[in-house]
């Protein structure tokens, strides 16, 4: 069989398509099976380019053809290069170069052995495109490698083309030497200016042009001096960093355009664009270049996925810690902001945009607002808490419950081994209950609400004034592909239903048979309804299992308060151990929880197979939230509304398993022991969950991995060699698996902060405290251990804003709920005005309790051995019933229909009213600042001006004579060069010298 030439591959594998099976049988003619032969020339001098004047007819690939091997430029690297020679450690060998990316893969073979080399010996490929050169005489060496076994050859030949393909498309690679038995190799990718411009123009990255920075005006005098006044008054608060886009200056940009390069202010080619924006560009094409021999498997992702490549990241910007006075971005990062002892400081938003990107960014910069707005709502529940301390001293139902000469004897709390009691016993939790029972709780609920709606609002403004301070206004939602598992399970679907001729189609990649078979390339819904089944059942059943967990966890408390009620030493102290114990007990189960359904959730997203990964992301997080949702709150939605609620009465109790009576609230109500759920809850998640485990668990990964790479055989040998190096530092990082828990960890504390803050007002104090650790925490973890996250472009925070709007809806009502149904606040009302004689609280508790005749406890429940000096004929129990005497005793009474009634009442009215205003801060608040659309409409007005300008005076150039054209040659020229750099583009294939990557335009 013929071999295939270059012409049958097509000139662009970085374009979304399929690769042919000819494409496939290259690169391996003239080799003797399981054997391959690399010629190793003589080192050069530190900084020559030997393909600086290379001849670019000749492609890559065409050798194939003619039988022989691609004859590449190596750099022995077991003689040392000098100090001068390697000045960075983010450039290739020839030190001018820069790594945009790198993949990492680890290699294994049998039987290798130098045939001369020495052991040991390191050796660094530079693939630059030469074809048929021939090493200096006594230069050169061969190195024989052993065979493969089938596995890893066929991942080797999988490499060999994706690399080979990822050439064609203008990158330039290099890479090491599989010198040793097994180890690690290193890919370090570069992209020379003609990919770069050709990658910006397709995805319009916006870049400034040659306009100057044009000032942005202040809407009025005194918003201009009160800004004047907070920025002084803030100076000590700001970070030492360049700023990358003052608020009051900002560049003019445009997309980029090689057809406009005159419009541009490009000055050097290599800095022009960022590390951020070149190593996206460079991820995009790894995105879309296909693999044929994998499957036609489509991107780096797929690869990584079917483990033929472990890795795949962009360099961090040199060392955070290292000694001297250089300084990169990282550095600043960690100096500036990843730090504890800059706390107090604000974080430098723009800097964190440009080195991680816009989604990172905005992730940052909500953390930063919601924190910012943290304070107010701290400030005003600690003055709530003081007010109830202030007042506890006055409230009247307290006093009355402490007061002896009542004498208000209450009903056994457990049958036989539980006695009569008094009810001034209880006064230490009736005191306590004032200091989040109070009339200023629902002030503070429905400054909440509001709270939440302002906290929101705000954000789209500073989101949309970030947008357009970081060029965002206007951009296209990009074009994703699909996912490796995605693709698999259409093939497997054609593969099943299809012949052998739609089969071979797949392989073909033929665009009029894929818009024949559209339907047969997609996955229908009859396709994902067994998936789709198995998550709502699986669902379903995690819902039940927390629910189950919740009401063993209640006959947990039933049980151990009668067990305790039994012993005379531990029948005191009864109800705080086993609040205190069911609270941790809650707690350690909701950890463990919280693992389980976040490994769950990801499985059951992976089983609907979605298309794209923004949507598998969509429903991961919609699926980890409400199964997180239910985890965290359910014990505290029981205590809220379900305790006590169905406990019966003195002589019809309610039973569990026929033995165990249903736990009652305690007698100054369940809002304290509300609290006390919602508090440890709430603390014991932010210190052990997001702090101790943020902390400890990547410490511990890291220790692991360097002790297995420690003991790694085949890599100790040259580990010396490699430590230097930032693509090794940062291969021993852990990898960037995403913003998901993050966010999950601020929306879950967000809930805790504003759905049951009736009931304990300083919880934005503790989410502020945790906050301002968490915000270094992350910053530290990002700077220092992970890898450099690829930057993505992003508008919004996506998903979540919608989930932070449904929780602050559904906080209004749980407040209102809590308010209503739990705290005593609705009674205290209808009591003092519509049953107190003199319109005070004197009398509420009495009027609060029912009368019980206890000789009609049933048999075998009585109190036995009673302590009580006299006889009790009567006692008393909180509800609102008929007294014994009364024609139908122990029906509810009108009082208690007067209560529901009220309360129902205040749900509705607290509920509309606080809807209404936060529907009223909405309106008034608008979402685009008017400074901000003002400037979107002057920008493109200052645009079309520019452009006008810079048309005019190229007409102008080229309608002048020649002599006066001859006095203005140097305009001319760097004119000509920078409107026709875009149409001097190197032929797919050829790799430009790294000579030729310095020329200013």
């Amino acid at each position: 069989m013929a071999t295939p030439r270059l012409q049958d591959i097509p000139l662009l594998p970085g374009s979304p398509r399929r690769l042919s099976p000819r494409a496939v049988a290259r690169g391996g003619q003239g080799l003797k099976q399981g054997q391959q032969y690399l010629k190793v020339l003589a080192p050069r001098a530190p900084g020559l380019q030997g393909s600086s004047n290379h001849d670019t007819s000749q492609l890559p690939g065409e050798e194939c053809s003619q039988g022989s091997s691609v004859i590449n430029n190596y750099l022995d690297t077991n003689e040392p290069v000098s100090s001068g020679a390697r000045v960075s450690r983010m450039h290739f060998y020839d030190n001018q170069r820069k790594v945009d990316y790198v993949l990492a893969y680890h290699y294994r073979k049998r039987g290798a052995h130098p045939s001369q080399g020495l052991p040991g010996q390191s050796l660094a490929i530079v693939s630059n495109g030469e074809t048929g050169k021939e090493p200096p005489a006594g230069g050169s060496q061969d190195i024989e490698l052993g065979r493969l076994d089938a596995l890893e050859e066929e991942r080797r030949e999988q490499r060999d083309e994706f690399e080979h393909n990822l050439m064609e498309a203008g990158l330039e690679l290099e890479k090491d030497l599989e010198s040793k038995s097994q180890g690690s190799i290193f890919v370090r990718i570069h992209a020379p200016w003609q990919v770069l411009a050709r990658e910006a123009e397709f995805l319009k990255i916006k870049v400034p042009t040659k306009k100057k920075m044009y000032e942005i005006k202040s809407e009025g005098c005194i918003a201009k001096k009160f800004n004047e006044i907070l920025q002084k008054l803030s100076s000590p608060l700001k970070p030492r960093v360049p700023e990358h886009s003052n608020n009051k200056m900002k560049n003019l940009s445009y997309p980029f355009s090689r057809e406009k390069m005159y419009l541009y202010n490009i000055q050097d080619k290599d800095t022009f664009f960022d590390n951020a924006t070149r190593s996206r560009i460079v991820h995009e094409i790894l995105k879309r270049t296909a693999c044929s021999r994998a499957n036609n498997t489509m991107g780096i992702n797929s690869l990584i996925a079917n483990n033929i490549y472990e890795a795949a990241y962009p360099l961090h910007d040199g060392e955070y810690d290292s000694p001297g006075d250089d300084m990169n971005d990282r550095k600043l990062l960690y100096q500036e902001w990843a730090r504890y002892g800059v706390f107090y400081k604000f974080q430098p938003i723009d800097l964190i945009r440009k080195y991680f990107g816009e989604k990172i960014g905005l992730y940052f910069a909500w953390l930063g607002l919601y924190t910012s707005f943290l304070i107010p709502s701290s400030v005003i529940g600690v003055i709530v808490f003081l007010y109830g301390c202030a007042t506890i001293e006055e409230d009247i139902p307290s006093k009355e419950m402490c007061d002896q000469q009542n004498a208000f004897t209450m009903c056994p709390l457990c049958d036989k081994s539980c006695d009569y009691w008094n009810l001034s016993s209880a006064c230490g939790t009736a005191r306590a209950s004032h200091l989040f029972d109070n009339p200023a709780t629902v002030f503070f609920s429905i400054f909440m609400a509001l709270w939440a709606t302002m906290f929101l609002e705000n954000w789209k403004r500073l989101q949309m004034r970030l947008g357009y301070f970081w060029d965002l206004t206007g951009i296209e939602e990009e074009e994703e592909h699909s996912r490796p598992e995605y693709e698999t399970k259409v093939r497997e679907k054609m593969l099943k239903q299809s012949d052998k001729s739609v089969v071979q189609k797949l392989g073909t990649n033929m665009t009029e048979s894929e818009d024949e078979d559209d339907d047969e390339d997609k996955l229908s819904w009859r396709d994902r309804f067994p998936g789709y089944l198995i998550n709502f059942v699986s669902i379903l059943f995690m819902i039940a299992l927390t629910f189950s967990i919740v009401f063993a966890v209640i006959v947990y408390r039933i049980t151990v308060a009668a067990a305790l009620s039994l012993n005379k030493d531990t029948r005191s102290n009864v109800r705080v151990t086993v609040t205190a114990t069911a609270v941790i007990i809650n707690l350690v189960v909701i950890l463990i929880l919280d693992e389980i359904y976040g490994a769950v959730a990801k499985w059951l997203t992976k089983i609907e197979v979605p298309k794209t990964e923004q949507t598998f992301e969509e429903r991961l997080i919609l699926k980890a939230f409400l199964l997180k949702f239910v985890n965290a709150y359910s014990p505290i939605f029981y205590v809220a509304f379900f305790k006590g609620r169905f406990v019966g009465r003195p002589g019809s109790y309610v039973y569990v398993f026929n033995d165990y009576r249903m736990e009652e609230c305690a007698p100054g109500g369940c809002l304290m022991e509300l609290c006390i759920q919602l508090s440890i809850i709430m603390l014991g998640k932010q210190l052990i969950q997001n702090n101790i485990f943020e902390i400890g668990v990547p410490k511990l990964k890291k220790l692991f991995r360097k002790l297995k790479d420690e003991t790694e055989p085949g890599e100790t040998d040259s580990a010396h060699s490699k430590h230097s190096e930032q693509w090794d530092r940062d291969y021993s990082l852990e990898p960037y698996t995403g913003l998901t828990p993050e966010y999950m960890e601020m929306i879950i504390q967000f809930g805790f902060v504003t759905l049951f803050v009736a009931s304990f007002p300083l919880a934005p104090v503790f989410a502020l405290l945790n906050n301002v650790i968490e915000v270094r925490l992350d910053a530290k973890k990002f700077v220092t251990e992970l890898r450099r996250p690829d930057a993505v472009r992003t508008k919004d925070i996506g998903i979540w804003f919608d989930i932070l709007s449904g929780i602050g809806k559904f906080s209004v009502i749980s407040n209102a709920f809590v308010i209503a149904v739990t705290s005593d606040f609705i009674p205290r009302l209808v009591y003092q005005y519509a049953y107190s004689h003199n319109g005070t609280l004197h009398g509420f508790v009495n009027h609060t309790l029912s009368f019980f005749n206890v000789s009609q406890l049933k048999e075998g429940t009585q109190p036995e051995n009673s302590q009580f000096d006299e006889e009790v004929q009567f006692c008393r129990f909180k509800d609102y019933r008929e007294p014994p005497w009364a024609p139908n005793p122990y029906e509810f009474s009108k009082q208690y229909w007067s209560v529901l009634s009220a309360r129902l009442a205040f749900v509705i009215i607290f509920q509309n009213l606080v809807m209404f205003l936060s529907v009223l801060v909405d309106w008034m608040i608008p979402d685009i600042p008017t400074d901000i659309s003002d400037q979107i409409k002057k920008e493109k007005g200052l645009l079309v001006d520019f452009f006008l300008k810079e048309e005019h005076e190229k007409l102008k150039l080229m309608d002048e004579p020649a002599p006066s054209r001859q006095g203005g040659a140097h305009h001319s020229r760097r004119s000509r060069a920078a409107s026709s750099a875009p149409s001097s583009r190197s032929q797919p294939g050829s790799i430009a010298s790294s000579g030729s990557q310095h020329t200013n335009v």
